[in-house]
């Protein structure tokens, strides 16, 4: 009998960040593994292989390498990892029994105290559940303390016992909130690690550093020397002797000094060799502004993928290929290692950028704004350090207080949301987003394909409290409040002005952008003093009843406004809320209403000015709307009792295997009523049964089982789903009345060739509402809701959340709508049940997490009543999807 070998599971394959910054690949271990295996175990102390084997084991047989290089990716699975050709380490599981396997992994000495162990449990976790492993059991000597904390702290719930002098212990592998959050703590060090060796090396190699100076690489080691860095500058050139007045070495493997950061700036075709004399010397990153690759087509893609792929299998970070570079304004470090002749002073400002081509030009508008950067790096083609890279970086570097994003594409948007929610509780995020009408992908970056709406897309951001805005020039105006302004605490904003028409824009543009006027603006005549709009400003900072103030201010003619400007400046300085200043025709304003820093950097207290009332307003605005969200609590993700997540896994994974979808290309599969209502049942969402019927016989037979009183209804989507269109009779009580209505059905329907309805229990009286959640294959699963009818068919008027859900994230779905109003309660009418609506959305959320294979899912319509929440009706789509993009086992997407 031939038995046939078992694919091999290439979605298992990850590049990961270790705690020190580095990089390693794991991928499944394969039969031409072997003689990697023996060099690999001849490299292992004495001690590391008695901790292993529990016995001296200086050399593996022929047989032992084949036995620990054949697996069959089921039962007996093995993951390797390495760097370069070398393998470093080797984890494995053996099935037990059809739950429970053994665990046992072990790391070259070399390598251990990276952190490897605990990506290796990631990574075999994730093997196992899915190949239907519940439980790891492993045992493990009792002085073997680095493994045994591997395992203790991976967060996963189990038992440890002894038994004759060996530890074992028991994990169950479901991840719970501690194991999640274990690995993302982890993976936030390690990757906010390999940007700061990034952002703070002690030497730079330029490779193709010409001695034309207006070349690329001269053009780099110029601005890396004019802008003092503190580093060394090692030009790299085999056909010059200095650079800049720098010894210039023919290649890096001739450099006599460490290499930290090496800037490529050789044709496409020379970069994968520059890649392995980098990995030669031990450089941590490279900088490559070469351009030449994804951007230019398919075979730039293919020579993209492949420096990818080289620089991480030999431990490295890559920015770009086709970046403009990098920036970090840190006295110690002092580096511009881009294409930008403008750097901006220091500043408390990150700043990401994917486009190499606008990077300079975004650079020119920081410093028109009066604004420094801590740190600024433009990712080009955005093939591995993104903008979530530097998110996890931020989050905590001392010297930076606000994110900025000029994002063409989102890599991972669900690491994104997640990363972005956390960093936003307490430095703001501000992004631009192109691409908003149709998406569309830049070349040059790796990117699925989406087919969300953009207000699914917005939603997003809004969940995850960024600010997005609609142009650069909004960011900017965001940034400037946020940077120099305390948060307000409401949205109530007091208007002091000497314009009566600035006075109306300004009513009107705060109203536009969700703000409330306190009262009629203020306004004097236009030339009032200085002491008037003094005056008036501490009595609106002094008042509980104004959280933020606007200037409008027009100098008289023959006033320069100095005295007017230094006024606000004083109030502003003493004022704890924030305050923007719309002004006309004053020269110098911006820098009159500065406040500066000892090396003459605008800090905070400087007051924003502003050439626009509507500028103003919509920066305001933003800033109060992101003010809110912060005040708002983060919410939990709760328990939810009746789950069982393991029974509709195995339902889900059965009804694919019938039907014969093997893979993301293999199509989709409807189900039927009956197979719909087991899944969600598996997570206590209970659909209400109905009988298709086709005659009045049968109908009558169905008010019979179901019991009355009943609805007949017809199948036809348009009709059964809208009750203002007919096709749906109510309250039916008896079978005489099931008779007379379906005699109306067909004498009304007849004439459009509907000749099939269905026969449901009658619903209590509420609000029917439309559940739904579809898997994304960028995006993961988004779920939407709305209330049924017009709001929800004609004026699209939903709201989108992605899960996991918190309580929060629950409220804000239900909330969203405009006509969610309709769910609000009513004077002299009993309130309709919400709570059981939101433990329904929770549910949704819990499922459409659990499960990427439904690619859609929609409860409609579903009834709120006082009485509680009624799912009348589900469609089902299951399919084989994409691996998602956040799993709970880390890896940086290729």
């Amino acid at each position: 009998m031939t038995t046939v070998a078992p694919p091999y599971p290439a979605h298992w394959e990850a590049d990961v960040v270790l705690r020190d910054g580095g990089t390693c690949h794991l991928r499944p271990i394969r039969r031409d593994d072997a003689e990697r295996l023996r060099l690999f175990h001849a490299r292992l102390s004495a001690e590391t292989i008695y901790y292993r084997f529990f016995a001296p084991y200086p050399r593996l047989s022929e047989r032992d390498l084949q036995r620990f290089s054949e697996v069959d990716h089921v039962n007996r699975v093995a993951l390797v990892a390495t760097i370069g050709e070398d393998i470093v380490g080797v984890v494995r599981y053996d099935r037990l029994d059809r739950e429970e396997a053994e665990v046992a992994f072990v790391i070259r000495d070399d390598h251990q105290g990276r952190g490897l162990g605990t990506v290796f449990l990631e990574h075999i976790a994730q093997a196992a559940r899915e190949r239907g492993v519940r439980r790891f059991v492993a045992e493990i000597l009792p002085d073997n303390i680095r493994m045994l904390e591997v395992f203790r702290h991976a967060g996963y719930t189990g038992s440890t016992s002894v038994e004759e002098g060996v530890t074992r212990m028991e994990l169950a592998l479901q991840p719970t909130e501690s194991s999640l959050a274990v690995t993302r703590s982890r993976e936030q060090r390690a990757e906010a690690l390999s940007v700061e060796r990034l952002m703070h090396p002690r030497s730079v190699a330029v490779v193709g550093a010409g001695r034309e100076p207006h070349s690329v690489g001269h053009t780099v080691v110029r601005h890396l020397l004019d802008g003092g860095f503190t580093g060394r500058v090692l030009p790299v050139n085999q056909n010059a002797s200095e650079i800049e007045g720098l010894p210039c070495a023919p290649s890096l493997s001739e450099l006599v000094s460490p290499v930290d950061l090496v800037v490529v700036a050789v044709p496409a075709a020379g970069v994968l060799e520059v890649v392995d004399q980098a990995a030669a010397v031990g450089a941590h990153a490279l900088l490559v502004v070469s351009a030449g690759f994804a951007e230019t087509g398919a075979e730039g893609r293919q020579l993209q993928d492949e420096l990818v792929h080289r620089v991480r299998a030999n431990g490295m970070r890559l920015i770009g290929p086709n970046a403009l570079g990098m920036v970090n304004s840190d006295p110690s470090v002092s580096m511009n290692a881009s294409l930008s002749p403008v750097v901006p002073g220091r500043g408390r400002i990150g700043f990401f950028s994917q486009s190499g081509a606008l990077g300079v030009a975004l650079l020119e508008a920081v410093v028109r704004r009066g604004l420094g950067l801590s740190t600024f790096l433009s990712a080009g083609n955005r093939s591995d350090v993104s903008g979530n890279d530097l998110l996890q970086y931020w989050a905590d570097d001392p010297a930076t207080d606000l994110v900025l994003l000029y994002l063409e594409s989102i890599g991972n948007p669900r690491k994104f949301s997640r990363i972005a929610r956390r960093l936003g509780r307490d430095k703001p995020v501000v992004a631009v987003k192109t691409g908003h009408a149709g998406q569309a992908t830049p070349l040059g970056h790796t990117v699925r394909g989406s087919g969300l709406s953009p207000d699914a897309v917005d939603a997003l951001f809004d969940q995850s409290g960024v600010v997005r805005t609609a142009t650069v020039a909004e960011m900017f105006d965001v940034a400037k409040v946020l940077s120099f302004q305390p948060l307000p605490q409401g949205r109530r904003v007091l208007a002091v002005g000497n314009s009566d028409a600035m006075a109306v824009l300004a009513e009107d543009a705060l109203h536009e952008y969700g703000l409330e006027l306190v009262g009629p603006p203020t306004t004097f005549p236009v030339d009032a003093s200085a002491a008037d709009f003094e005056r008036a400003l501490a009595a609106g900072a002094d008042d509980p009843a104004v959280d933020a103030l606007m200037t409008l201010f027009v100098p008289a003619l023959h006033d320069s406004g100095e005295s007017v400007a230094r006024a606000l400046a004083r109030v502003a300085g003493r004022a704890s809320k924030p305050m923007v200043v719309v002004i006309f025709g004053v020269e110098g304003a911006e820098r009159l209403l500065r406040r500066l820093s000892p090396d003459g950097v605008p800090e905070v207290g400087s007051v924003p000015t502003f050439a626009a009332v509507e500028d103003a307003a919509r920066a305001l605005g933003a800033v109060t709307d992101y003010a809110e969200w912060r005040r708002s609590p983060a919410g939990e993700v709760g328990e939810l009792p009746d789950v069982d997540s393991a029974a509709a896994r195995e339902l889900v994974d059965q009804i694919l295997d019938d039907v014969g979808l093997e893979d993301a290309a293999a199509g989709s599969v409807e189900l039927d009523d009956e197979t719909i209502g087991e899944i969600p049942g598996c997570y206590g969402i209970d659909v209400w049964p109905r009988r298709e019927v086709r005659d009045a016989g049968s109908a009558e037979a169905a008010g019979d089982t179901l019991g009355y009183p009943v609805v007949l209804k017809t199948v036809w989507p348009t009709l059964r789903l809208r009750s203002d269109l007919g096709g749906i009779w109510f309250q039916l009580p008896d079978s005489g009345a099931v008779r007379r209505a379906f005699g109306e059905a067909q004498a009304e329907l007849s004439r459009l060739g509907i000749d099939r309805y269905v026969v449901q229990r009658q619903a209590p009286a509420g609000v029917a509402v439309v559940l739904t959640t579809q898997e994304d294959p960028l995006y993961g699963p988004v779920v939407s809701f709305g209330v049924a009818g017009m709001a929800y068919d004609v004026l699209q008027d939903r709201s989108y959340r992605v899960p996991p859900f918190t309580d929060t994230d629950v409220d804000a779905l239900v909330r969203g709508p405009r006509a969610a109003r309709l769910l609000e309660q009513s004077p002299g009418v009993e309130p309709l049940d919400v709570s059981s609506l939101k433990n329904l959305v929770a549910r949704v959320g819990r499922i459409a997490d659990d499960l990427p294979e439904i690619a859609s899912l929609r409860l409609r319509p579903v009834v709120v009543s006082p009485q509680g929440t009624t799912v009348l009706s589900a469609t089902m789509r299951l399919a084989r999807p994409l691996v998602r993009t956040d799993l709970p086992a880390r890896r940086l997407l290729g």
